[in-house]
């Protein structure tokens, strides 16, 4: 355990008792103000702090996917950063990529506060938050200025949602909108159909609303950028195998597995304290160690019926080395944390990243993209 466990989490936590999003909003500007002053001091001093503390560099983690270089596997997954506040100093936390987002083309305010909770009976946290994001336009604009003011060291990721005021049938030109301004830059955009806390969202993975939106999409798709989508743990295996056929019909980079799961009989908790309600009547996702089996399942079922063809990101329940090399060995050639960073701190990415090369070690591999899919190859 470091100090983040041993002090940090528990006098955020239980002795402050501080508001999840409260808590959020804070952190992510800070490191917004850090990331924006991160060339000169005293941020400067603080970014060589974070690379030096949080960082771990070795070949055998890189890996070029979708004409990308990684340096390693590990990413920060959407919803942490929704407005690109903090671009810069994501690789200085030992990240190998990150995904901004999820951003709208409308501007919007999220759904009604609360809207995040801690489970910590779970390791797990439920949201509602509702794409709570400043727009497109504004996320073009600073991330046009970082560009200018600084080069950028891992894959940027952008994660599109569909803005709750646009009709579900205009839904495939909301996200095209949301692209057209984005498209120069990021490095890989993120069709996001799988949240549950935007009404209607999730019909969009349905195979007929979800080729319209992709064959928009990609006929815009001027530059070539891999474009993913995102799915959500909950869905049937043949209608994951549909999304498996128009990833190959629109010619897309990948599928994300998984986002939240709106399943609560895992669950521990019991009682919401802060509304007092049963965890089962209160709205939202769940992310965290509750979601990592079937995240899992979900990556294994794809490599499989792919023939590890198409490349995965996984999420969902990586709170270790172990967990990581599970969704690794499962299919995911790169994999994203968010809930387990929260729980574990910053210096989890390193731990991670050590870990997976002992991994490698033990299994006489010489490099990640050698032990993806292994476990499925296994069993399939």
């Amino acid at each position: 355990m470091d100090i983040y466990q041993l002090a940090i989490r528990p006098l955020l936590f239980n002795l402050l008792k501080a508001d999840p999003e409260w808590l959020h909003h804070k952190t992510i500007n800070t490191l917004g103000w850090l990331s924006q002053t991160s060339d000169r001091p005293p941020a400067s001093w603080v970014k060589h702090f974070l690379e030096q503390s949080l960082c771990l560099y070795d070949p055998r983690l890189e890996q070029n996917l979708f004409g990308l270089n990684f340096p390693n596997p590990l990413g920060l997954a959407a919803g942490f950063d929704k407005d690109g506040l903090a671009t810069q100093l994501w690789s200085s936390f030992g990240f190998g990529f990150t995904e901004l987002g999820t951003v709208t083309f409308v501007p919007q305010p999220g759904n009604p506060r609360p809207r995040l909770f801690r489970l910590p009976l779970d390791q797990a946290v439920l949201n509602r938050m509702g794409f709570n994001n400043s727009g497109a336009a504004a996320m073009a604009a600073r991330l046009a200025q970082g560009k200018q003011e600084l080069n950028q060291r891992i894959p940027i990721g952008i994660n599109l949602g569909k803005s709750k005021v646009t009709p579900l049938e205009d839904a495939a030109n909301d996200y095209l909108n949301s692209f057209r301004l984005l498209q120069d830059l990021g490095d890989y955009f993120v069709v996001n159909v799988s949240s549950p806390n935007t009404p209607g969202l999730r019909s969009l993975q349905d195979a007929a609303m979800l080729g319209s939106i992709l064959d928009l999409l990609q006929q815009d798709n001027k530059t070539r950028k891999p474009i993913f989508v995102k799915i959500a743990p909950d869905l049937e295996w043949e209608a994951i195998a549909d999304i498996i056929t128009l990833a190959h019909t629109y010619q897309i980079a990948g599928l994300i597995a998984t986002n939240t799961t709106i399943r609560r009989d895992l669950l521990k908790t019991q009682i919401i304290a802060k509304t007092g309600k049963p965890v089962q009547e209160e709205a939202g996702g769940i992310s965290g160690a509750p979601l990592r089996d079937r995240s899992t399942e979900v990556i294994r079922f794809i490599w499989q019926q792919t023939q590890g063809q198409l490349p995965i990101i996984g999420v969902g329940g990586i709170f270790s080395a172990a967990d990581a090399w599970e969704k690794i060995t499962a299919g995911a050639s790169l994999i994203q944390v968010y809930t387990g960073w929260i729980y574990e701190g910053p210096m989890m990415v390193r731990r991670i990243l050590t870990g997976l090369l002992s991994k490698l070690e033990e299994s006489g591999l010489t490099s990640i993209n050698a032990a993806v899919g292994l476990a499925a190859k296994a069993k399939n």
